[in-house]
């Protein structure tokens, strides 16, 4: 691996985490270069909702490559951009309402379609400043990284970021506080302290903020807040959204309808670079080209992204697949959790988007390692990466679910035993 070391940049995280050469990867298993097996609870950061190289997904793009079809485009019209698209509205928007929204495609990831976002909020409003939360992630690009909440990141942009201000998130104060009221006092005071804002981001799940969830009632809250002052409201669906927590979009199970939203990661669902900005189409006053970018077109990821529509979305049988594994996931993690004393491990998140927030990052960071000795790829994430996430790809099978969980039950029970040996020595 000296290749890594010399001609790698400093800035690698994952490798770090996961130190072997990985070769190929199918369904929820990925393989190192010398064959051995690993079970995958990271799937890519979430960007692998359906797997690894899913047939079905796999034939669509074998077949287009092998019939010369346009690999990029600009964005052009292509008949892959024109078949995706189609199978957005016929599966996703049309069915829940949205058939209004547009979409916007904005280069290669994440970050990118959460630019796009603050952008068209700050245009279409004409203010500038944004409201963001406590323990949000949305990117790292200078627009995105003010949002971010973050100061590991934040800091990383070597110039103060400015823009955005930061409020609570839902439970930040006490889960007996709702701080939409606090969000509320504060644009309906002109001394409260911010430049009234063009829009308010936010995660209905906190990923990397360490799985917080808002509850349905927050966000309609915050809705209503939104519309009370004029505000745009924008869902950041890039980790949550796809299915993550048992709908294809994180909101849906508050009953809410953002202005803008922000998908990305499983979007292409065969992880190829994709990401999209849906807004309503009223909000779009874009000129032709003001906002611009080489990589629009992944139109390999157009025709994988539309597979994976038609294959899971076409009805809410693979989303209750997930509402059901999610519960099981939910429970076993309450009771591994329970084997402990009170405050050591909480379970947290919704949907698939599931984990355990352990007393301190240490001894989160020392399960995950021995978890990778097990043949378990999982990772951590919050303030102080002081949460196990489970992030397996959603067509996982319950028993290999199963097995994850026995390793990360096992895991536990090691490095605690381990601590005890190490205190009494």
């Amino acid at each position: 691996m000296n290749i890594f070391k010399e001609a790698e940049s400093e800035v690698r995280s994952y490798a770090r985490s996961f130190p072997v050469v990985f070769h190929r990867a199918q369904g929820c298993y990925l393989y190192d270069n010398k064959g051995n097996r690993y079970l995958d609870f990271l799937a890519g950061a979430g960007t692998l909702n359906y797997g690894h190289n899913n047939p079905i997904l796999k034939k669509a793009l074998l077949a287009h490559i092998e019939e010369d079809g346009i690999a990029h485009g600009l964005d052009m019209h292509t008949q892959a951009k024109a078949g995706f698209l189609q199978a957005l509205r016929d599966y996703i928007l049309i069915p829940r309402g949205m058939e209004d929204y547009v979409a916007q495609f904005t280069g290669p990831t994440g970050t990118n379609c959460v630019e796009a976002a603050l952008k068209i909020a700050r245009k279409v409003t004409g203010r500038s400043q944004i409201i963001a939360f406590s323990n949000g992630f949305h990117g790292v690009t200078l627009g995105a990284g003010a949002a971010t909440a973050n100061r590991f990141y934040r800091e990383g942009a070597g110039i103060n970021l400015q823009g955005v201000t930061h409020v609570p998130f839902d439970g930040y104060m006490g889960k007996d506080t709702d701080t939409t009221k606090y969000l509320d006092k504060m644009l309906s005071d002109n001394s409260g302290g911010s430049d009234f804002p063009a829009a308010v981001i936010v995660e209905t799940v906190q990923g990397e903020g360490g799985l917080n969830v808002a509850t349905a009632e927050w966000l309609r809250n915050l809705q209503k807040v939104c519309r009370k002052h004029d505000v745009l409201l924008i869902i950041d669906d890039i980790q949550a959204g796809c299915g993550r927590t048992g709908h294809f979009f994180s909101f849906e199970e508050a009953g809410i309808q953002p202005d803008i939203v922000t998908l990305s990661k499983s979007l292409s669902g065969f992880g190829l670079p994709f990401a999209l900005t849906l807004f309503r189409k009223e909000l779009d006053i874009w000129k032709p080209g003001e906002h611009n970018g080489t990589f629009r077109g992944n139109n390999h990821a157009f025709v994988t992204a539309r597979a994976a529509l038609e294959t899971f979305w076409k009805d809410d049988s693979f989303a209750q697949e997930v509402r059901h594994k999610g519960e099981m996931l939910a429970q076993n993690l309450k009771r591994i959790a329970s084997k402990y004393p009170a405050g050591m491990f909480r379970p947290k998140g919704r949907g698939m988007m599931r984990g355990l927030e352990c007393k301190n990052g240490e001894l989160a960071d020392a399960i995950t390692t021995k978890c990778f000795e097990h043949g378990l790829i999982i990772e951590t994430s919050g303030a102080e990466g002081q949460v196990v996430k489970i992030l397996a790809p959603l067509i996982t099978p319950e028993e290999e679910l199963k097995r994850g969980l026995d390793i990360i039950e096992r895991s536990i029970a090691e490095v605690l035993e381990s601590d005890k040996v190490q205190a009494a020595s």
